[in-house]
């Protein structure tokens, strides 16, 4: 086989590879981190369920039961005395330096899915222009106003931007006049998605 062939052969093979690996690999990631969660799941409900069934055993089980104990723990977070109880609960996590800073963080995380925090904020896909300069960067409103913020922000209406950053997890957040911004007709994810990869991707993602 000629050198060259050899070198065309192992090219091709190589691109073989690469397309397969983009492939299979978030399927996998996907499917391993869907089953890593049930079974945990399942494998840590069954821990309070196995005295009361002893071995009868029903899959999913374990699944439906810490499906039941999420709601029933929104529930009681709901009423006014769990809630007080649960600030007493918080106070170790909230005054420890180290403990604190990680705590807040995943709380501030979680509270951003919550339902009142989705209608308060009504996020948006937008185009973000600056006045006379051909520059357009795709954000992301999550804050459509300047309320409860403390003194020293410029005054008007003015809304919070998120910038992402390609290739890696981060970017910025500004606050500009609303009137710089133009919604456009994206899904947040799919705005996410292509920001990870700097919109090198041409297909459209559902």
């Amino acid at each position: 086989m000629q050198p060259s062939t050899q070198t065309s052969l192992m090219k091709r093979l190589s691109q073989y590879f690469l397309r397969g690996l983009i492939t299979i690999l978030p399927i996998g990631l996907t499917i391993y981190l869907l089953f890593t969660l049930v079974a945990w799941s399942e494998a840590f409900a069954m821990q309070f369920i196995r005295p009361i069934v002893g071995n009868f055993y029903i899959p999913g089980l374990g699944l439906i039961l810490m499906a039941c104990i999420i709601v029933l723990a929104g529930f009681l977070i709901s009423r006014d005395a769990t809630a007080r109880l649960l600030n007493w609960v918080e106070l170790p996590f909230t005054n420890i330096p180290v403990v604190k800073s990680v705590y807040n963080s995943l709380k501030s995380f979680a509270d951003y899915f919550s339902p009142q925090h989705r209608e308060e904020t009504a996020q948006q896909v937008v185009i973000l222009r600056f006045p006379d300069q051909p520059i357009e960067i795709v954000g992301l409103i999550t804050r459509n106003h300047m309320q409860g913020l403390p003194p020293g922000f410029l005054p008007g209406d003015r809304v919070a931007v998120y910038l992402p950053m390609g290739y890696m997890i981060g970017g910025y957040t500004v606050f500009v006049p609303r009137d710089w911004l133009t919604p456009i007709n994206m899904s947040v994810e799919e705005a996410m998605r292509s920001s990870l990869i700097a919109w090198m991707s041409t297909r459209k993602t559902p």
